[in-house]
């Protein structure tokens, strides 16, 4: 076996750095979730032994299984969930679609599909429970920051449209001064991860935050409150995070969705429990009515919930 590969080809972990562990204890959370909420960013990593890794992939989960995640979920009060294709597997997205057939009705999907996918492959990714494909923006070679490939974004979303399906981007807003211009007439609604995922030293009244927000209040672009550990240059709980949630809720309430981001890849400090990370939305939203908005109705409506 060549040195710098695992059994499977793929970079050994010595080249795609191995990221902490999730922690396995999940704790209760102050507050209360209401009935029928959802996660709506989650990933499935794992078991490596099953599914192999993308070769040109950035970082290497340790296991983050669907058991270990129904666990976390029941510990915090969370019924519905929306499992998102992670970088790590590419285009392959059978460990997702796996976990979505354990249950029809509580798991939906946002997958990763090249750009030349067939309407065939879309149709058993719809019948699978899939909603959504997701563009990652920011890991890619050569980016130049600001640009997209709106020709081929173009191409794709079209191919999606017929089923309902919207464009999740990982992309840094910030970049886009004009991303309501960019994107206003885009064919389907686009959703943006990690509250905007701003770049450090960024408030809300930069452009391309702005931008976002008229974007919810036309109805054209939803934002997850995920990952806020991400963006913060502080300790949990992550107060300087507090100013972008707040500001996207007032915005749109019925454009927000939240996320737990479980199983934290790639957290550069210290690892959250999940119980912690859910009393954050205590600091966001201070109205119940609106929270069961946000966790409950605004994602039956984006991910197609009975």
């Amino acid at each position: 076996m060549p040195r710098g590969t695992d059994r499977q080809g793929a970079p050994s972990a010595s080249e795609a750095p191995l990221c902490a562990a999730h922690d396995p204890s999940p704790s209760r959370p102050r507050l209360a979730l209401p009935p029928l909420a959802c996660d709506c960013h989650a990933h499935i990593c794992g078991p490596q032994s099953r599914y192999e890794y993308y070769a040109q992939r950035i970082y290497t989960p340790p296991d983050a299984l669907l058991a270990d995640y129904r666990h976390m979920l029941a510990t915090i009060g969370v019924e519905r969930a929306v499992l998102v294709q992670p970088s790590v597997y590419g285009t392959d997205n059978t460990a997702m679609l796996d976990a979505l057939h354990t249950s029809a009705k509580s798991l939906r999907g946002v997958a990763v599909v090249a750009h030349d996918v067939a309407p065939g492959e879309l149709q058993r990714l719809h019948d699978a429970g899939v909603r959504g494909v997701r563009v990652n923006i920011v890991d890619v070679k050569d980016r130049v920051a600001g640009t997209l490939p709106l020709a081929a974004l173009t191409e794709l979303a079209l191919k999606i449209k017929p089923f309902g399906w919207h464009m999740e981007f990982l992309m840094h807003v910030d970049e886009f001064a004009d991303l309501d211009d960019l994107l206003g007439d885009f064919p389907v609604a686009t959703v943006y991860g990690h509250l905007g995922y701003m770049k450090p030293g960024q408030d809300i009244a930069a452009p391309g935050f702005q931008a976002l927000m008229r974007m919810m209040r036309a109805g054209r672009a939803w934002v997850k409150l995920t990952g806020p550990y991400r963006i913060s240059a502080q300790a949990l709980p992550y107060a300087d995070t507090d100013a972008y949630a707040r500001a996207l809720v007032d915005a749109a309430p019925a454009q927000v969705v939240w996320g737990s981001d479980w199983p934290h890849v790639m957290v550069k400090n210290t690892m959250p429990n999940d119980g912690d990370l859910v009393d954050l939305l205590g600091n966001w939203i201070a109205d119940a009515a609106t929270r069961e908005q946000v966790l409950v109705r605004n994602p039956a409506r984006l991910y197609d919930f009975d």
